[in-house]
């Protein structure tokens, strides 16, 4: 009896230790409930969702990269870059401070595959560099977000009028982006939809390709994947490219969201993405991680990013208390890295 006691608590400790997190946010999330009630609403969870979204596309590239045992710390400024790329290509006709002095509105398609040519741009460097000349994707990536954010101060910098931020969109883009459907009382926002389509083929690609499967193997174990006969190299870049596109796809809608681009844009996003990743459960180990479980990790975050900000929490604070969730979740997963070994 006293052996079964001291297994259950022992079992119950475990537990505690490996859901430390997300014991510690659901009572986070309790506290603001019971403090302002009128946070638990349908309008209040569709803006989350709705900031969430661009975090979600980009979190899911940043996650590949997590799974691959590496990270990367250039994907904001890659966004911001992307982002400022698409906001001087989508400016309204009728602005008189436009960057390009467009007679007619471009196809949307046109700023959208330039975003995601910017963006591929500076995830195929990072690929390379981590495949080919076996780089830490810490170093390449860091070196990669200082040459992105120097690209968008130039970008934003050669207009005639100087610096100042890229504004004043035209209709098209605007409604493509800050609309939804219509359902009669509730509306369904486009942004959500787009995150939801990314989410779907994500979910195929790492579940249902080659792509993912060696991606997988990659991130466990690269001897036993190249011994395997997967290709390392190709597979890896591969990844990065992917990555890109969907670090695209989310500048090119960002930029849509917060109506405004200017060099500041993307800051912090990175560590949005990755700590929205390990939370969860996207092991820095490699080799390990989910599509739901990235969405989920990012709806977290954004959930209590809404809740400070509900609460007016002074934004100081809320720096510090996400820098405290970011090193719980990785002490978490390097805990029960090391306890698998």
């Amino acid at each position: 009896m006293e052996k079964t006691a001291k297994w259950d608590s022992k079992k119950i400790g475990e537990f505690a230790l490996n859901y430390a997190l997300y014991i510690i946010l659901v009572v986070m999330l309790i506290v603001v409930i019971c403090i302002n009630p009128r946070f638990l609403s349908i309008s209040n969870f569709m803006r989350i969702l709705t900031q969430a979204s661009t975090r979600i596309i980009l979190a899911l590239g940043a996650a590949g990269l997590i799974v691959l045992a590496g990270t990367d710390l250039s994907a904001g400024r890659i966004l911001g870059c992307s982002a400022a790329v698409t906001a001087s290509l989508v400016q309204a006709t009728t602005y008189g401070s436009r960057m390009y002095k467009f007679e007619n509105d471009l196809p949307l398609i046109v700023p959208l595959l330039a975003s995601i040519a910017v963006a591929m741009v500076f995830c195929v460097i990072n690929g390379f560099g981590v495949a080919k000349l076996h780089l830490h994707a810490f170093i390449v990536s860091l070196g990669t977000q200082l040459i992105a954010f120097g690209c968008t101060c130039i970008y934003i910098n050669s207009q005639e009028g100087g610096a100042q931020a890229l504004s004043t969109f035209n209709s098209t883009f605007n409604y493509w982006v800050t609309e939804g459907i219509d359902f009669g009382s509730f509306e369904l926002p486009f942004l959500i939809i787009y995150a939801a389509i990314a989410v779907v083929v994500m979910y195929f690609i790492w579940n249902k390709t080659t792509l993912g499967k060696n991606m997988f193997a990659i991130g466990g174990n690269p001897e036993a994947a190249s011994v395997s006969g997967v290709s390392l190299t190709k597979n890896i870049i591969g990844v990065y490219i992917v990555a890109g596109v969907l670090y695209g796809i989310a500048a090119f809608l960002e930029a849509g969201r917060i109506g405004s681009v200017n060099t500041g844009t993307g800051l912090n996003y990175d560590t949005d993405a990755i700590s929205g990743c390990v939370i969860g459960g996207v092991s820095f180990s490699g080799g390990v991680g989910t599509i739901p479980g990235v969405v989920i990790g990012v709806v977290i975050l954004q959930v209590i990013n809404y809740a400070f900000n509900f609460l007016g929490i002074d934004p100081y604070l809320q720096y510090i208390i996400r820098g405290l969730i970011i090193i719980l979740a990785v002490s978490i997963d390097v805990r029960k890295y090391i306890a698998k070994k």
